[in-house]
Formats: C-alpha cells, sequence, structure tokens
C-alpha cells in the first residue's frame, strides 16, 4: 500500500506538480487550524467558558480573520487566561503571516520554480513495471495507442531529447478527465493509459534512473526519424548517413543495457531495438553477447526494413493479409498469444487444446531457450482458461491434398527504402512454392518506376521474377497508363497493384508521388468499366502504402480496400513484445517463407485460399469450432511423420467483397458457411 502511494504521488508530481504544491498548502492550513481548535478547546481552564472542538475550530478562524474576535474565546485576559491568549495571538499572527503578501509572494516563486523544475524532468519517478519510450518517430505514436487496448492498465513513459509539448499534443490521453473517459468510452479502449512524457537526454544515467527504468518491465529504443526535415537535400544527407549505420541507437542500447543487465534491475526487462541497416544490426549482436543475462536483461532487435519488406510482399500477393495481421498483430480484436507450456509436441498440443477449448485457436509449439511455448489465436489471455468439460469431434471435411497457389501477377509503382527487402520476401515465397514443378514462373512482376530509381535497384536485374522495367517519370501519365495496360491485357489472372510511397522525402511531399499513381490505376479501371460493365473490379487488386497515418481517409475515398500504413505494424509488433513473452519468434517464423530444401526449417504461415481449391467439396454448414476440428483432422496423418505433414489450422473465412470472419471468442456460437466464392484464412506450411 505504501509502494502504492508513493507511486501514485510520484506521477502526480510529474504530470501535475502545481496541483501537488496546491493540495500542500491546503492540506497545511487544514491541519494548522484543526490543531490550533484543538489547543484551544484543551486549554479552556476552569471556571471559564468551556468550549467544544467546533466552536473552537469556528474561533480560529474567525481571528485568523479578525484579530478582534479573540474576545469571544477570551473575555477577560487577566492572569489566569494568559496561557490561552498568549496561544490565541500566536494563532492570530501565524495565520495572519501565512496569508500576507510576502509569504504568498515567495511561495508563488517557489511554486513556479519548482513546476519549472518538475516540467523539465529534474523530479525522480517511483515507478515499476512500465513501459518505457526511448526518443520518438512516427512509429511511436501507435504504439502507446495501441496499448490502449491492452488487457491491463498500462503505465508509459517516454523521454525524448525535445518537443515534448508537441508530443503531448499528440497523445490523447492528455486530455481533460471527462474528455479522457468520453474517448475511451467511444472507442472501446480496453484500459487507461498513464503516460508521462519527460524531455531530456537518452544517453544520461541520471535521467534513466530518474524515470525508474532499472524497475520497467519494457524498454524500446526508436530509431531517429528520416523525413521529419523540409529541405529535400537534408533527407538525403540523413539518408546517406543511417544507410551506414546509427551511432545513436548503439550509444543509447549500450547505455540501457548497462542498467537493464544489473543486479539491482528487474528480472525479465525485455529492450526493443529498432535496428535499420547491416552495420548497427552486426554490433547489437555483439552488444546482445556481451550484455544479455537470461531472466534479467533480454534484447530483442527489430529489423524495420526487412519485416516491412516481407509483409509488403505477402500483401501483394494475398491482399487479405493486410486486413488480418492488421488486427491480429494488435491488442485490438482476435490477438495472437503465448503461454508457457509442458507439451513439447505441436500435434498433441493441438488436438489437446480443441477437445477442450472453444474460445481459442491452437496454432502451434516451439521451444525457446529450453523452455516450451504454445501460441494461440484468441480475443484475450484469459480465453485459454475456459475449458469445457464435453468433448466433441468436427464434421467430415475432404481437403485438395494436391493444392498449389496460383499463379500471381503483381504491378509495382514507385519505390522506397524498403525495395531490396520486397524483392527479397517475393524470393522468399518462390523458394517455397516453385519448387514442385513447372519451369514456368508463379510470379510475374512488373515495375514501373523513375529511371534514377530504377539505376539505384540495377533495373531489379537479380530478381528473374522481375520480367520488365518501365523507366518513367511521375508526370508521364500516357507511358505509365500504357504500361499498366498492357500488363494487364497479357494476362488472365487476378493482378495485384502495389503502390509504394517513398519514406525519404521532404514533410511537405509525404505520399505525394502515391496519390498520383493511385490516380492512374483509379482512372484506368474507370475506363473499363466504362467499355465493359460487366468487368470483375475484384480482379484488380490495389494496395496502397502510406507513410501518414492522416492520409488513410483520403485513399479510403478511392475505393481502395488495403491501404497499408506500414509504421504501423512495425509499431504494433513491438508492443506486444514488450507485452508478451517469446511473441517475437513467433512473428518471424509467420513472414519468412521458407527456402523449399529438403532439409531446411518448415515454419508454419498465414495463407489466404480460394475455399473451391483448398477443399475436395465445400463443407456443410456448421459452426466454426466443428470446421476447425475438420480442417485440422482432415489435414493431419499420424502415419506421417509430423515435419512431412502440412498440419491446417483454420483461422477464419474471407467473404465476397473482403469481410473477414475470425473465429475468436466462442466458436461454438459463430455460424459457418463456406460459399462458392470465399476464402479460408489458414495457418500451414504452405
Amino acid at each position: 500500500m505504501v509502494r502504492r502511494i508513493r507511486e501514485w504521488f510520484s506521477i502526480r508530481l510529474a504530470k501535475n506538480p502545481g496541483q501537488i504544491v496546491l493540495l500542500s498548502i491546503l492540506f497545511f492550513n487544514i491541519v494548522f487550524l484543526f490543531l490550533s481548535a484543538f489547543i484551544i478547546s484543551k486549554m479552556s481552564l476552569s471556571g471559564t467558558e468551556e468550549l467544544g472542538f467546533l466552536e473552537s475550530a469556528f474561533y480560529t478562524i474567525s481571528m485568523i480573520l479578525d484579530a478582534g474576535c479573540i474576545s469571544y474565546v477570551v473575555e477577560d485576559i487577566g492572569p489566569q487566561n494568559a496561557a490561552i491568549a498568549i496561544v490565541c495571538l500566536l494563532i492570530v499572527i501565524i495565520g495572519m503571516i501565512s496569508f500576507t503578501g510576502a509569504v504568498i509572494g515567495y511561495i508563488t516563486n517557489y511554486i513556479s520554480s519548482f513546476i519549472e523544475a518538475s516540467n523539465a524532468g529534474n523530479h525522480k519517478l517511483l515507478m515499476s513495471g512500465h513501459f518505457v519510450i526511448l526518443n520518438w518517430n512516427s512509429r511511436a505514436l501507435e504504439i502507446v495507442n495501441d496499448l490502449l487496448y491492452s488487457d491491463s492498465a498500462k503505465k508509459v513513459v517516454v523521454l525524448v531529447g525535445s518537443g515534448k509539448a508537441d508530443i503531448e499534443k499528440q497523445i490523447v490521453h492528455d486530455k481533460s478527465f471527462f474528455a479522457r473517459k468520453i474517448y475511451c468510452m467511444r472507442h472501446k479502449f480496453k484500459n487507461n493509459l498513464t503516460i508521462v512524457v519527460r524531455e531530456g537526454d537518452v544517453f544520461s544515467s541520471k535521467q534513466l534512473f530518474d524515470i525508474s527504468l532499472h524497475h520497467a518491465s519494457s524498454i524500446v529504443i526508436l530509431g531517429e526519424e528520416i523525413n521529419n526535415s523540409v529541405c529535400k537535400y537534408a533527407v538525403n544527407e540523413k539518408a546517406e548517413k543511417y544507410d551506414n549505420g546509427n551511432s545513436l541507437t548503439i550509444k543509447t542500447l549500450m547505455q540501457v543495457s548497462d542498467i537493464t543487465s544489473a543486479a539491482y534491475s528487474e528480472d525479465n526487462q525485455r529492450i526493443i531495438v529498432e535496428v535499420t541497416d547491416e552495420w548497427t544490426w552486426n554490433l547489437v549482436q555483439k552488444i546482445i553477447r556481451s550484455k544479455q543475462v537470461d531472466g534479467k536483461c533480454n534484447i530483442v532487435p527489430v529489423r524495420v526494413n526487412q519485416i516491412l519488406g516481407k509483409m509488403m510482399a505477402q500483401f501483394s500477393l494475398m491482399p487479405e493479409l493486410n486486413s488480418i495481421y492488421n488486427e491480429l498483430l494488435s491488442n485490438k480484436g482476435a490477438s495472437f498469444y503465448t503461454s508457457r507450456c509442458d507439451e513439447s509436441d505441436e500435434l498433441t498440443y493441438i488436438k489437446g487444446s480443441l477437445d477442450t477449448n472453444r474460445n481459442v485457436v491452437p496454432l502451434t509449439v516451439q521451444s525457446e531457450k529450453n523452455k516450451n511455448y504454445c501460441y494461440y489465436m484468441a480475443l484475450n489471455e484469459k480465453d485459454i482458461e475456459k475449458m469445457t468439460a464435453d468433448k466433441f469431434s468436427g464434421i467430415p471435411v475432404r481437403l485438395n491434398k494436391d493444392f498449389w497457389l496460383e499463379k500471381k501477377k503483381i504491378i509495382i509503382l514507385g519505390h522506397n527504402s524498403k525495395c531490396h527487402e520486397i524483392m527479397d520476401g517475393f524470393a522468399s515465397f518462390l523458394s517455397e512454392w516453385s519448387y514442385k514443378d513447372s519451369d514456368e514462373l508463379l510470379l510475374s512482376i512488373v515495375v514501373i518506376d523513375d529511371e534514377k530509381s530504377l539505376e539505384k535497384m540495377n533495373f531489379y536485374k537479380e530478381y528473374p521474377f522481375v520480367i520488365k522495367t518501365v523507366a518513367a517519370e511521375l508526370f508521364e501519365k500516357d507511358l505509365i497508363c500504357d504500361s499498366i495496360n498492357e500488363f494487364l491485357e497479357m494476362n488472365d489472372e487476378d493482378v495485384s497493384v502495389l503502390i509504394l510511397s517513398d519514406d525519404l522525402v521532404p514533410d511537405d511531399e509525404v505520399d505525394a508521388g502515391m496519390f498520383a499513381n493511385l490516380v492512374y490505376v483509379q482512372d484506368i479501371i474507370r475506363d473499363k468499366v466504362e467499355a465493359d460493365p460487366d468487368f470483375d473490379v475484384g480482379s484488380i487488386d490495389v494496395i496502397a502504402e502510406i507513410n501518414d497515418p492522416k492520409h488513410h481517409d483520403v485513399v479510403s475515398s478511392y475505393s481502395v480496400k488495403n491501404v497499408v500504413i506500414s509504421n504501423r505494424f512495425i509499431s504494433k509488433m513491438i508492443t506486444q513484445i514488450g507485452e508478451k513473452d517469446a511473441i517475437f519468434d513467433f512473428y518471424q517464423d509467420i513472414l519468412e517463407y521458407d527456402d523449399g530444401s529438403e532439409d531446411g526449417y518448415e515454419s508454419k504461415e498465414i495463407y489466404v485460399k480460394k475455399a473451391k481449391d483448398f477443399f475436395a467439396g465445400l463443407p456443410a454448414a456448421c459452426t466454426a469450432d466443428k470446421l476447425i476440428r475438420g480442417v485440422f483432422d482432415a489435414s493431419c496423418d499420424p502415419e506421417i511423420p509430423l515435419e512431412k505433414q502440412n498440419v491446417s489450422v483454420l483461422l477464419g473465412i474471407v467473404k465476397p467483397g473482403g469481410d473477414i470472419t475470425l473465429f475468436s471468442g466462442d466458436q461454438k456460437s459463430i455460424n459457418v458457411t463456406v460459399g462458392e466464392k470465399d476464402k479460408v484464412i489458414v495457418f500451414s506450411n504452405h
């Protein structure tokens, strides 16, 4: 209780020091008045007027406001009443002095300096189990927002070198108390965050101790923003500098890891550090080897460009994954969860869970540092405890054992800093899916971009699946549109159009190139509909990347269902890693396609497959729990070794038009009818 009171006082002192000073003054005056009243009531002598406590309190206040009111307490100031008269005079003098202009002026100056010192971050925060964010960039606000949907209340401390006032304006939780409550109810947030923003030196040990870094549960080290300038040359200079390495990230990590690895720090602290280049990655690995202490300090490097590149590749191949990941990688709605388990065999775990729990979808088991972790999809972490006594069986399901993904055709417009990583994502996809047969390419890509950017990528010559590159400046509308039309007419299959947004431009140019390309694409689609009213608009999937979330509504107004806010996915992942043990390895698995080699590790990924191709005959209408069990039983063959099986777990269904239902919550209450044009969301090897 004492620790909680101290922690509450420390947070209030940091957030509103003026309020604490005001309460202290009020408290002092109340105590002084009551103490004075008590003394007067006890000092009333025999033969004088007997004053009760309440009367004494009233006369005490009266004396302070008007010294002549002493006569109400002492009618005759003689030798007998000299003591009480002196006490009354002292009370009057002290009370009057406490209200004089000189003292008020002194206290005012003290309050001003006290508030200034607190705002400058000179007061120590007495906190524990909190979430610390060091530095601020475009991903930071999304981390804070995602914590709003966490199952438990969170405390967040942000330490930045400058810009505290601007950051506080961005955070909705710095609204007034009632406005914050209404906002939370309207958006169905699960908890109210307590957020403290401090301005100071992230390299200072003193200031890190002042925010109780050694007692934090998770620490996030964010990289510096590149496109936070209005000068194009400054952006280019920063981009070249940070392509070679980020020494500020390394310096911050060294300082933080030195504190968290010490004996006095809390156990099982997590340090999540953003990495965008090879030099920084290599040095982070050396710091991990030197400073990471199992059970004490756990460093998780997040390779921002690689993760986003893999995601952009997957979204181009299966556009519905954008909406699916948007929910599953966050605390809002269905999410991935992990917990320690005794079971090391995946099949045994999945069967056991399906037998006893209709509120979670069991996925897999992984081992890390001699500990077994099970992974599952659920609405919240407590769903794993909702056991059912009655066992049940799934409906009969027949799967297409020869299922293989259909050919993919993709047009890429523009570029960003992750082009290499996006192409590597496509290459890993081909490694997993192209070794079955055929000399024909499973994947064909056309890239349309300005000549300078194409030259920087060596015109994509190292990627054989890029069948053509077109050098076109943004203003060359006819060349761009003719190239898109030519590719569309060459192919009968569905085509994905990935519109990239350059993330290395000044603030006033953010997403500008993407908007221009989007207008071109939408114009082409309208022309096709006018020429043929029966044209299937759904045969062209437009995936538009934006860097500024404020542009989301504008892009959506162009009938684009798959708007990808790149930075938001990294923010969600960082939040999840900070809250959940061993979740990062699982995320890496589902984002990485296998290399296709016979002895390679067969990780599982999330696929969106056409129901008519996945099933050998569409299943009957049933509840979600029965369909999940039926698909698992049909994909699992006990006579085949686990490493040779393609065990499939059904996560949900996608209806025509893009409506997605994830089988979270009470699966028995979810009715499922699989139609000819539906797609299923499957967690499997391939």
